[in-house]
């Protein structure tokens, strides 16, 4: 599938718009759709291509890089045979190349080092120095204490090696904010209900659909590529979208229905949902028989949740809340209530989680065309070693206060690294951090300070000089996605393909792949026999050939698709269907929670609420950053270089506030924002809240595009709820209020 010029000009502004009236700034959507004209233009016809997928986000859209005669990269464009971006590359997609020509790059390796006045500096060193005193680190670590006490925290493609190198080192002490701090919750809370998790890219068949629920997730913002192009689709043919959303994102703009819902209510809405569908009968009585399990304990259980019950505590009219669940019920089963992806916010997001899958098993959607697809993937062969060593203890014993944890939870091994571990009987007393900037994307810097001070060795390994890596003992430089083989990407969708990322260009510094690391620090550790091939390609090539083709093909194709296997892509009316949960149906009674000693169905908590002059602290993305990786890319600042604060102008008239005029935050714990930010005043915020783009107010001078631009959102977040049922952390129970005085702040 293509979409013509035309289509995708709309799909740029559909992921600009929230955006440009965040930032005011005219001349973004210029430069925004300059970023999208680019892919119509044909490259340097002398330039050769190289495949890669793309590691500025997560969703690794498969793409070709274009080099010159001079080596010199000119231009990312979209694989047209991928189906994560049909194409197409977006902003952050296309700006990629500003990561390799970055001039802030770390460049060489480095220790810390203490000068003559005892004060902490850096010292650059050689790779065989760096890599020898982290193998000694980690023999030292694990004689005294256990391989199990040196943790990996990770995130992104990188991470895979290192995780390989801990296993077989003897420690699966690994977490990664992706789960605890995103998505966490809502793979619990599928996995519960359809028995299987909702995984990346979601399966979710916006194409076809007929209606699409956002329930605070904010598709062309995030600039998920797929979805953000199938929902200018789906637009276009006229499907009713509706969004729950504090704010006016760019998708409420583009939506039939905006409800703009109290902060920390959307439990309260969902079972009001349910309950007008149950009770106006208008469900599939069919498929509730054939495929459902629960069904009369959930009719009971919604039967006082009425619209007028969720009226007093959502603020949405009970009429709209009506109007929308027949839209919903009438599009049935082509409908979407969307999972979201980060999903973290107040503590009880797997029940809110839980909830969207509950709607979803009642209109039928899981399995049918216009709802979600069955996901499919190809198994890639795992390259010969031996077996791991099985640690004495691993990240599961940390989380074992979470009956239904699934993967490592990153503030459990904040908390071990405390003295004398904390709270945890299970001690970490060194960490490995892969590509992610812990001080940006975990909540409480206080704990973290704490922990960081505590651990006896940190090694950081990282693109950039990011706030992590000032911590470190040993910092790795890592070559950009653009410089090296990584893992072959094989990921969930309507049919299984995969791709392939290679070097296009020689490594601008003295900066190494991480695969590279791994392999020498294995050999250093004595695991030479868990890295049995002196270059990655090797392990590439062994894998494709085992898949049926081969390193060859795939560096000239980049993407290869494969038939499906025996599994349907839907389920057809009536088919007999085992679902992988303990009944075999959709739970909409969940067995497996009630086993675990926790509600079987959601209820409704009332949360905390601000004090006078505080409001609660909403956070999103925008579309030309990712996270706190790219505020620094010379390509992407350019169109967004700093976040602002978004007020209602009943909440500036109270404060005396302007436009762009510079304030403080300060949150309900005293803690104040290192820098101003701007004030945006706008009626797209509820007078209770306020919302900024996450990522920004870095603190670090080496990263001369990004120190002091804005305000970081997650030094603001210092009060966390966690989830009983998997230990995410609940994130969105913060209140901010303003600072307009700078003396204030200096004194």
């Amino acid at each position: 599938m293509r979409t013509n010029r035309r289509q995708f000009i709309k799909i740029s502004s559909l992921g600009l718009g929230g955006v440009a009236a965040a930032t005011t700034a005219a001349g973004a959507g210029g430069s925004f759709l300059s970023i999208f004209d680019s892919a119509e233009e044909g490259p340097d016809k002398t330039a050769k291509r190289y495949p890669t997928y793309c590691e500025v986000c997560f969703w690794k859209c498969a793409a070709w890089t274009h080099v010159n005669e001079e080596g010199e990269i000119i231009k990312l464009t979209g694989n047209d045979d991928d189906p994560h971006c049909y194409g197409r590359l977006c902003p952050r997609g296309t700006g990629g190349v500003g990561m390799y020509n970055d001039p802030d790059r770390l460049k060489t390796p480095l220790i810390r080092v203490k000068d003559g006045d005892g004060k902490e500096t850096f010292r650059d060193a050689s790779w065989e120095e760096a890599l020898d005193l982290v193998a000694s680190k980690m023999k030292g670590i694990k004689d005294k204490y256990g391989a199990q006490s040196f943790a990996l925290l990770k995130h992104g493609s990188s991470g895979g090696h290192f995780e390989h190198l801990f296993r077989a080192y003897g420690s699966d002490t690994v977490g990664e904010p992706a789960y605890a701090q995103c998505r966490g919750p809502r793979e619990t809370a599928f996995s519960a209900t359809f028995g299987s998790w909702v995984g990346s890219p979601e399966p979710t068949d916006i194409r076809d659909t007929n209606c699409l629920v956002l329930i605070g997730s904010h598709i062309g913002e995030n600039m998920h590529n797929s979805q953000v192009q199938e929902m200018a689709e789906a637009i276009d043919r006229g499907a009713t979208i509706i969004t729950v959303d504090p704010r006016m994102s760019t998708a409420a703009g583009k939506s039939k229905y905006w409800l703009p819902i109290k902060p920390a209510t959307d439990i309260a809405l969902l079972l009001a949902w349910m309950h007008v569908i149950i009770y106006e009968k208008l469900y599939d009585e069919k498929h509730i028989e054939k495929y459902t399990y629960g069904f009369e304990d959930l009719k009971n259980h919604v039967k006082n949740f009425t619209p007028e019950w969720a009226y007093g505590i959502t603020t949405i009219d009970p009429n709209v809340i009506r109007k929308t669940a027949r839209e919903m019920a009438q599009a049935a089963p082509a409908v979407i209530v969307h999972p979201g992806r980060h999903v973290t916010w107040y503590g009880d997001d797997t029940q809110r989680e839980r909830a969207i899958a509950i709607l979803n098993g009642l209109l039928g959607s899981w399995g049918k065309r216009g709802g979600f697809y069955l996901k499919e993937k190809l198994s890639i062969p795992k390259f010969p070693h031996p077996a791991y060593p099985h640690p004495e203890w691993t990240w599961e014993q940390l989380a074992e206060k979470y009956p239904m944890a699934q993967m490592g939870i990153t503030c459990d091994i904040v908390e071990a690294s405390f003295p004398n571990g904390g709270e945890q009987k299970h001690k970490v007393k060194a960490w490995f951090v892969s590509g992610t900037n812990l001080p940006k994307t975990l909540p409480n810097a206080g704990k973290l300070a704490k922990a960081l001070d505590a651990i006896e060795f940190l090694v950081v390994c990282d693109t950039m000089p990011m706030d992590i890596t000032s911590y470190a003992d040993v910092v790795l430089p890592e070559n950009t996605y653009l410089e090296r083989y990584d893992g072959i990407r094989s990921a969930t969708n309507r049919e299984p393909s995969i791709a392939l990322r290679m070097p296009a260009v020689k490594s601008k510094h003295k900066t190494k792949p991480s695969w590279w690391m791994a392999k020498q620090l294995g050999e250093r550790l004595g695991l030479k026999e868990y890295f049995n091939y002196e270059d990655y390609s090797e392990v590439l090539d062994w894998q494709l050939k085992k898949i049926g083709t081969s390193l060859e093909e795939m560096q000239k194709i980049g993407v290869k698709k494969y038939e499906r296997g025996s599994g349907p892509l839907y389920i057809g009316d009536g088919e007999d269907y085992e679902f992988p949960t303990n009944t075999g149906k959709i739970e909409l009674y969940s067995t497996d929670i009630a086993a675990a000693g926790f509600d079987p169905m959601p209820v409704y908590t009332p949360h905390p609420e601000p004090e006078e002059g505080f409001y609660r602290l909403i956070y999103g993305r925008a579309p030309m950053h990712t996270f706190s990786r790219t505020a620094n890319n010379p390509n992407l600042k350019d169109l967004m270089d700093e976040n602002k604060v978004w007020v209602n102008p009943r909440v500036a008239k109270i404060w005396n506030l302007e436009n762009d005029q510079e304030v403080y935050l300060k949150n309900q714990d005293g803690i104040v924002s290192s820098f101003p930010i701007k004030v945006r005043i706008t009626e797209r915020i509820r007078w209770d809240s306020v919302y900024m783009v996450h990522g920004f107010g870095h603190t670090r001078k080496l990263l001369s595009n990004a120190y002091g631009k804005g305000a970081s959102d997650t030094e603001m977040i210092s009060r966390v709820t966690v989830d009983p049922l998997m230990g995410g952390t609940g994130l969105r129970g913060n209140f901010i209020t303003f600072i307009t005085d700078k003396n204030e702040v200096e004194s």
